[in-house]
C-alpha cells in the first residue's frame, strides 16, 4: 500500500504520461489529416485519443494537482535529437514511440491505486499497437510509391530472351512499376520470368509485382502481388506474403475502393477507364470512377483500362495522376519515347 506522498508521485507520472500520449497522438493525427488528407486514420487517431481522455477523466484533475513543471528533472534533459526532425516520416515515429511508451508507463502506474483504469489502459494499449501498425504500413507503402506514377503492365513474351530484354528497357526508361500478368504459361516457366524480372528490377529504382500469384511473387523476391475481385481475399494474400511485399487490387466502383481501403491494401487499379486492347469489359467507367475515387480514397490509385497519350489528359483532369498501361508502351513505334511521354504529362500534374 502506498503512503499519501507516493500517491502524489504516481499522480504527478501520470499527469506527464496521459499529457505526452495524447500530444504524440495528436501530432501524428495532424499528419494524416493536413499531410495525407487520410480520413479513415485521421478519424482512427481522434476516437483513440478521445478514449484515452474519457479513460483518465475522473482522474485528471487529481494527478493535475500534482503537477510541477519547474520542479520535473527531465525537462533539463535533452536528448541528442530532440530538436532535430528531417522529415515526416521522422515526426510520425517520435511521436508514435512517445505515446506507445506513455500508455505503458500509464498502465503500470495506474495499477497502484485503481486496477480498473490499468485494466482500461492495457485495453487501448493493445489497440494502439493496432493503429501503429497500419500508421507504419501506410508511411511505408506511400514512401515506396512516391514518384511513380506510371505502372506498365507486361506479358511473359515468347521466350525469356525476349522478356529479358523488355524488362531491361522499361526499367532503363524510368518506368515506376512494372507487373507480369500471364496466364497462359506453366508455373514454373511464370517463376523463371517473375525471377528475371524481379532480379533486373533490384538493379533499377523500378518496382517488380507478380499479377494474381502470391505465391510466385514471394518465390520471386518481387516487391508486391495485384489481385482482382474474384481472385483471394485480401486478409488470405497478406498471411501469405511478407509484411514489406505490396498488395494492390482492382476496383470497378467507389464501393470496391472503399472495401479496399477497409482491407488494407496498398494502392488500387481503377477502372477499366476507357475500351482495352488488353482485357474485355462490358462496361467502361470512363472519367466518372476516377473523379469518385480522387475526391474520396487516399491511398495510392491507378487508372486502367485503354489509357494512351490521347486520353491521358482526361484521367489527369479527373484528378488522377498515376496510371497503368500495356499496350500503349508496347505497340509504340517507340516504347521508350511512350513512357517519357506519358511521366512528362503525369508528372506535370503532380506538380
Amino acid at each position: 500500500m502506498l503512503s499519501q506522498i507516493e500517491i502524489n508521485h504516481v499522480f504527478r507520472i501520470l499527469d506527464a504520461n496521459k499529457n505526452r500520449a495524447v500530444e504524440g497522438l495528436r501530432a501524428v493525427e495532424e499528419f494524416f489529416r493536413f499531410v495525407a488528407s487520410n480520413e479513415r486514420i485521421t478519424q482512427k487517431l481522434k476516437e483513440f485519443r478521445h478514449s484515452l481522455c474519457a479513460a483518465c477523466r475522473d482522474h485528471a484533475d487529481s494527478w493535475l494537482l500534482q503537477r510541477d513543471s519547474n520542479e520535473d528533472v527531465g525537462g533539463k534533459i535533452q536528448g541528442v535529437d530532440e530538436y532535430s526532425r528531417s522529415d515526416f516520416d521522422a515526426i510520425i515515429a517520435a511521436n508514435l514511440s512517445r505515446a506507445g511508451e506513455s500508455l505503458r508507463v500509464l498502465e503500470e502506474y495506474s495499477k497502484t491505486f485503481e486496477s480498473s483504469l490499468g485494466a482500461a489502459i492495457e485495453k487501448l494499449r493493445y489497440q494502439f499497437y493496432d493503429l501503429e501498425k497500419e500508421i507504419k504500413q501506410f508511411v511505408a507503402v506511400h514512401k515506396n510509391l512516391s514518384g511513380r506514377f506510371l505502372y506498365v503492365l507486361t506479358s511473359a513474351c515468347e521466350s525469356a530472351v525476349e522478356f529479358e530484354t523488355r524488362i531491361k528497357e522499361l526499367c532503363e526508361c524510368s518506368v515506376g512499376v512494372i507487373q507480369l500478368r500471364e496466364k497462359n504459361i506453366s508455373d514454373g516457366e511464370l517463376l523463371e520470368r517473375a525471377k528475371i524480372a524481379s532480379g533486373i528490377c533490384k538493379t533499377f529504382p523500378t518496382l517488380f509485382i507478380v499479377n494474381d500469384r502470391p505465391d510466385i511473387a514471394v518465390l520471386s523476391g518481387a516487391d508486391g502481388v495485384h489481385v482482382g475481385q474474384e481472385e483471394l481475399p485480401i486478409k488470405d494474400v497478406r498471411l501469405m506474403v511478407p509484411t514489406s511485399m505490396l498488395i494492390g487490387v482492382s476496383t470497378h466502383s467507389i464501393e470496391q475502393a472503399r472495401a479496399a481501403v477497409k482491407n488494407g491494401v496498398d494502392y488500387i487499379g481503377v477502372g477499366p477507364t476507357f475500351p482495352s486492347k488488353t482485357k474485355c469489359f462490358s462496361e467502361f467507367k470512363g472519367t466518372e470512377l476516377l473523379d469518385q475515387v480522387a475526391k474520396e480514397i487516399s491511398i495510392p490509385a491507378f487508372a486502367i483500362g485503354g489509357i494512351n497519350l490521347g486520353n491521358i489528359q482526361k484521367v489527369v483532369d479527373a484528378g488522377i495522376n498515376r496510371v497503368a498501361v500495356s499496350n500503349a508502351i508496347h505497340a509504340a513505334e517507340s516504347p521508350s519515347e511512350a513512357v517519357a511521354a506519358f511521366t512528362r504529362v503525369l508528372e506535370g500534374c503532380s506538380k
